[in-house]
This record gives C-alpha cells, sequence and structure tokens, in this order.
C-alpha cells in the first residue's frame, strides 16, 4: 500500500473544513492515546471514512499547534492494522509551523461496520457512542437480505439433525466455558444462536445441521462434493462422495477422506531432519469452511473440493462478496452470509475477524510451501487452489531457529514479508513498514543507509542453520550492485568519464571513502581506470575492459 501524499495546500484547505463533514481535528501538542486513536477510526470508518488531524486546533479558525504524538508513523500503521485488521495509512507533514499527522481511515465496506471489542462506534459531538440497533441494521441491509437469516418456509425441526445440534451446543458451551447450555433442548440451542426466527428454521440451520432428507427437499445445493484425482487428466475422478447433510454432519469425514491419501514429504540435511504432510489440517478445514460460510446460496452448483497427489482446490459458487477482491482479501471482511458467519464463530470454528486466509497463508510459509492461489477465480465463483509440495524446507528450517514463542506473535504480514525476502522478491510499501519489527525480534537484519538500503534474513539464524555461505551471498548481493551501477553511470559517459564528486550522486546513500573502495575495486578488476589527478581527476571505462 502506497501512503498518500498530502501537500501544504491541502492540508490548509481541510483546517477549513467542518469537523462533522469526515474530519477530526487533535491538538495531541506531545502524545495522543493509541486506544482512543483506534475507536477514532472505527467511527470515522462506520461514517464513510475520513481524515483525523493531529496537530491542529479542532476550532475555526483552526491552527497548526505541532504535534509530537507517534513519532513512528509506520509503527503505528503496524499497531493499528493488529487492532482492527484493517490498513490505515498514517502520514507525516512537515510545516513551517510544525508537525501533522494524518491519518487516513478508509470507508466500511458495503453491508459492513468496523467494530473494536463488540463495540460499533460513532461520533456524536465531541464523544464516541455506540451505533443503534437501527443504525446497525440499516447497514447490514445494505447489500440485500442475509440469505442464510430467512427462514426456510416449509423447513421444520424435523429437517434437522439432533446429533449436529449436539456437537454445535458442545462446541458453543466449551467455547464460552458456560456448561448451563449442555442442558438446553435443541430449540433453545436454536432460538439462542438466531437460527429460528418466529420458530421457523432459518436457511442457516439447514446448511449447518440438515439432514440428508431435509436438505433434499429444501435446499439441495448445500452440498459439498468431493473428488481425488491421481493426475491431471480429464475423466471421472478415481474417488468421488457427495456429501448433502448439515455441515456438523460432514466436516469430520470430509478431513478423514482428505487424509488417507495424505503422505509425508521428508528432507535431510546433516543433522535436521524436516517431516511434513502435503495437505495440513489447518488450512484444508479453513478452506472447506470458507467455501461453506461465503458462498452464494440462491445460486444452484455444488461445493467442489478436488484432492490431486501434490495440490488440492475448493471451488465455491459465488464471486467474492461486494468489496472483497485478491488484494485485500488479507485484511478485509464482508461475509456474504452473516447469520451462517455468526453460528459458526460462536462455536469457535471460525473468527469473526474473518482470519480464514490469514490462516492459510502462515501455514503455507511456516511449511514451506507455495502461497494459496485464487487465480481462476471470476464473478460467477471463487477457486482457491491449496499447493501441497514443499518448495523451501531451508525456510521452514529459518522459521524454526526464530522459534514458536516468538513466531506467535508475528502477523501474517511479518510471515510475508519473512517469504518474500527469502525468495528475493520486492516489498510493498506495507510490508516495510513491518521492518523494524522484524529487525528487533532478530529475524532480519539491514544492509546500506538510506535510500540504498536493504534487507536479508539475518546472519544469526543463517549461522545457525550452517548456511553462512547463503547470508554472504545475498549480503554480497549489495555491494556487488552498487559496483554494477558505478560501471553502468561510467559506460554512459563514454571517454570524457566521470569525477569522484558525480560518482557519489551515483550511490548518495555511501560516504565517500566506501564510494572510493568500490572504484579501486573496479580498477583493480580492470574494468576501469584514472585519468588527471587532483580535481581534474576523472574515472573511465578502462580501453579493454572484459564485462
Amino acid at each position: 500500500m502506497h501512503a498518500p501524499s498530502t501537500s501544504h495546500e491541502q492540508l490548509r484547505l481541510w483546517l477549513k473544513t467542518p469537523e462533522g463533514s469526515h474530519f477530526e481535528f487533535k491538538e495531541a501538542k506531545s502524545r495522543y492515546d493509541f486506544e482512543k486513536l483506534v475507536e477514532y477510526c472505527v467511527a470515522l470508518a462506520n461514517e464513510g471514512g475520513g481524515k483525523i488531524i493531529l496537530g491542529a486546533t479542532d476550532r475555526r479558525p483552526r491552527q497548526i499547534c505541532s504535534s509530537s504524538a507517534f513519532a513512528e508513523p509506520g509503527r503505528t500503521e503496524a499497531g493499528l492494522f493488529d487492532r482492527l485488521q484493517q490498513r490505515i495509512s498514517v502520514e507525516e507533514v512537515l510545516l513551517p509551523e510544525g508537525r501533522v499527522l494524518v491519518v487516513h481511515v478508509p470507508s466500511r465496506l458495503p453491508g459492513t461496520a468496523w467494530q473494536i471489542d463488540g463495540r460499533y462506534l460513532k461520533r456524536a459531538g465531541d464523544d464516541l457512542v455506540a451505533m443503534t440497533a437501527e443504525e446497525l441494521k440499516g447497514i447490514f441491509a445494505e447489500i440485500g437480505p442475509d440469505f442464510s437469516a430467512l427462514p426456510c418456509p416449509e423447513a421444520t425441526i424435523k429437517d434437522l439433525s439432533s446429533e449436529a445440534v449436539q456437537e454445535f451446543r458442545a462446541r458453543w458451551a466449551k467455547r464460552v466455558k458456560d456448561d448451563r447450555r449442555l442442558g438446553w433442548k435443541d430449540e433453545e440451542v436454536l432460538a439462542n444462536a438466531e437460527l429460528l426466527v418466529e420458530g421457523r428454521v432459518t436457511y442457516a440451520a439447514l446448511i449447518l445441521f440438515g439432514t440428508r432428507a431435509g436438505l433434499g427437499r429444501h435446499l439441495p445445493q448445500a452440498e459439498v462434493v468431493f473428488e481425488y484425482r491421481p493426475t491431471e487428466a480429464s475423466g471421472p475422478a478415481a474417488d468421488r462422495e457427495e456429501y448433502r447433510e448439515g455441515f456438523f454432519l460432514f466436516h469430520d469425514a470430509l478431513w478423514n477422506r482428505i487424509n488417507l491419501r495424505n503422505d509425508r514429504q521428508s528432507y535431510q540435511e546433516g543433522l535436521f531432519r524436516l517431516d511434513l504432510l502435503t495437505f495440513d489440517e489447518v488450512p484444508v478445514r479453513e478452506a472447506l469452511l470458507n467455501a461453506v460460510a461465503h458462498r452464494d446460496y440462491r445460486l444452484g452448483g455444488s461445493v467442489f473440493v478436488r484432492q490431486f497427489p501434490r495440490r488440492m482446490e475448493v471451488v465455491s459458487p459465488g464471486g467474492f462478496p461486494p468489496g472483497i477482491t485478491v488484494e485485500n482479501l488479507l485484511d478485509q471482511q464482508n461475509p456474504r452470509n452473516r447469520r451462517l458467519a455468526e453460528a459458526l464463530a460462536k462455536c469457535g470454528l471460525i473468527e469473526r475477524s474473518g482470519q480464514g486466509v490469514n490462516l492459510m497463508v502462515e501455514s503455507a510459509i511456516r511449511q514451506g510451501k507455495r502461497l494459496p492461489d485464487f487465480t481462476g477465480s471470476s464473478a460467477h465463483e471463487v477457486r482457491l487452489g491449496l499447493p501441497g509440495t514443499v518448495q523451501y524446507p531451508a525456510l521452514v528450517r529459518f522459521l524454526e531457529r526464530i522459534g514458536e514463542a516468538r513466531l506467535q506473535t508475528f502477523s501474517t504480514l511479518d510471515f510475508l514479508v519473512l517469504e518474500s525476502l527469502h525468495q528475493e522478491r520486492p516489498l510493498t510499501e506495507f510490508m516495510k513498514e513491518r521492518l523494524p519489527g522484524l529487525v528487533e525480534a532478530g529475524a532480519v537484519e539491514a544492509l546500506g543507509q538510506g535510500r540504498s538500503r536493504r534487507y536479508v534474513l539475518s546472519k544469526a539464524l543463517y549461522a545457525s542453520m550452517g548456511a553462512k555461505g547463503v547470508h554472504t551471498r545475498k549480503r554480497g548481493l549489495d555491494h556487488e550492485t552498487n559496483k554494477a551501477l558505478l560501471l553502468q553511470h561510467l559506460q554512459g559517459q563514454g571517454d570524457p568519464g566521470a569525477p569522484l564528486s558525480e560518482l557519489e550522486q551515483v550511490l548518495p546513500a555511501l560516504p565517500e571513502h566506501k564510494v572510493q573502495r568500490l572504484l579501486n575495486e573496479l580498477k583493480a578488476e580492470n574494468k576501469i581506470v584514472l585519468e588527471g589527478t587532483r580535481r581534474w581527476a576523472r574515472w573511465k571505462i578502462a580501453p579493454k575492459a572484459q564485462f
């Protein structure tokens, strides 16, 4: 995510804007409470998004009063992401009158509302208050009624499996640590979980607890079809099973069927031995939960789970929910079937924060596999691929050396940074904001200074893996890249060459003596020569240089 760039003129125009119209101004001369900032972000997002400006008086005519709050905006962004799972840019603007921070809060997605600790907030004058039930109802109705919350006209309690309701009841009681729920009758469980509407069975209840006969009569498309295919060739599957019954009746059976052909991949390097399952249970179950919770049940197709020897794909009817794209999957949530998702959250099978894709990504990185792939998704279906081959055993070993306790504190974005550094892929701007914390954790180290600063996985961890040479190679890339930049510049200057002062401009982050050292190395390699002395000295490409 690229941080916004606010001009001085734009900021001065904002200072003249009424505070209620998507702006919030705070003096915050010395500090500002982070939790209060979180709450204002929630409120502004629920009101359509806006700006929180720290370092300006809140009464007009507003004046810049300069703010020392949040000295490291990148860490503040990371903290907001950890609390809200939303990307919020924090921009530092330096004016002649002083320092101003602009917090750019995006709007909530259609049909969703932001919350913190279960509180859906809005602004009311100078205070923050909870949104009313009517306001929330209006928001949730923006994208049409929740299909899963609608009553199925002809369905009755007899269409539901008491065995499935019992599992839900037990999971719910365990999650909230309340054994009294174990004594509830089936109707009480369903009513308290809002799966009955005026005594009538909802579609969510059918999807979760319906018997085979009940689903066949009222919602036959609520079906998951499993196929095992030993090759990529088309034709009939080697094994096929159709699960047309409530989710709680088949989810364990489906995993057990997948696990029948779930082999282990082994790697040996010195004393280090790595044994990993091709298909880890956590991402597979998360993929299944996502398909069941977020598919479009108004469409007639089934969910397909196709297992191949080294990959799996899950295809579900209906594209991504409104506002959700492949690019924002990790930090935006907009459940298509809200009542269904709420029920699954009550019993602990999914998180209301919608972190299923995050768990799939983290699992793939920790097991040295390629990331989950949504290639082929369209407006009418979501196609999720889960690669099973262990591609990067060295990365698995590297992460193990960091230690489980430290890894538990890492966000999904931290794992993506480590994976990108290992694969030598460029980092996004939002990833770069995670680097200071990873350096502090000892997982990453910085090379160079200023604009030429680069980051690599840490020397200490490579050394503990017995792979010092890999670190040396990655570190050497910085040194050789700088030499290549100097050569490239000199080749473009031709016969006149270039003075040392000009070459220092090519590598502005390096001190003069380091640039001189690089030039001397190139000279020793017979690639460049120095002609003239003192201020007339010019570096040039050597007449017989070999490249």
